[in-house]
């Protein structure tokens, strides 16, 4: 069954999109996320300040348990308590920003989850994929469930999906 959703948020005003696909399901072989976007909200991400405006848009009980702060990013929402984020500037200046997704990264995976499909999707499952480079050095410098132990690099993975509490 096909769904119209129409996003009307402080990024984006009257775009609207399809979802093709039943939520959490049907994915890309290759595209294999350890985390669902509701447990990375959960454990916290982006310093809390993601998605705050956007709720409307994604199932209520992603919000229930979420780490979110309205009035600004605070590194103590993430589930490392470190700064593990570049400004918006940063990755629109790199040209990582397509333009259906303006807040980058975990917005077209929230949008993936729930079912949307879109031209820009193997550009950011290659992007995701690149990310777990990270794992190995966590395995290589840390003992397994030090989680003091690169904190940033864990807080990274956690901010595409990949779940380092298992390193």
């Amino acid at each position: 069954m096909i769904k119209k959703i129409i996003v009307n948020d402080l990024m984006q005003t009257g775009y609207e999109y399809t979802l093709s696909e039943p939520p959490g399901k049907i994915f890309s072989p290759e595209f294999k996320p350890e985390l669902t976007p509701f447990q990375m909200l959960k454990l916290g991400v982006f310093g809390g300040k993601y998605m705050t405006d956007c709720r409307d848009e994604f199932p209520k009980s992603w919000f229930k348990n979420a780490r979110l702060c309205r009035e600004r990013h605070d590194p103590k929402l993430n589930f490392f308590k470190v700064n593990a984020s570049q400004p918006l500037s940063y990755w629109r200046k790199k040209g990582w920003i397509y333009w259906e997704d303006p807040r980058g990264w975990f917005q077209w995976y929230c949008r993936y989850y729930m079912g949307r499909r879109c031209p820009d999707d193997e550009r950011q499952r290659k992007r995701w994929k690149a990310i777990k480079r990270h794992t190995a050095q966590i395995k290589k410098n840390c003992s397994p469930g030090d989680f003091s132990c690169r904190p940033k690099q864990r807080q990274v993975l956690l901010h595409w999906a990949y779940d380092s509490r298992k390193l």
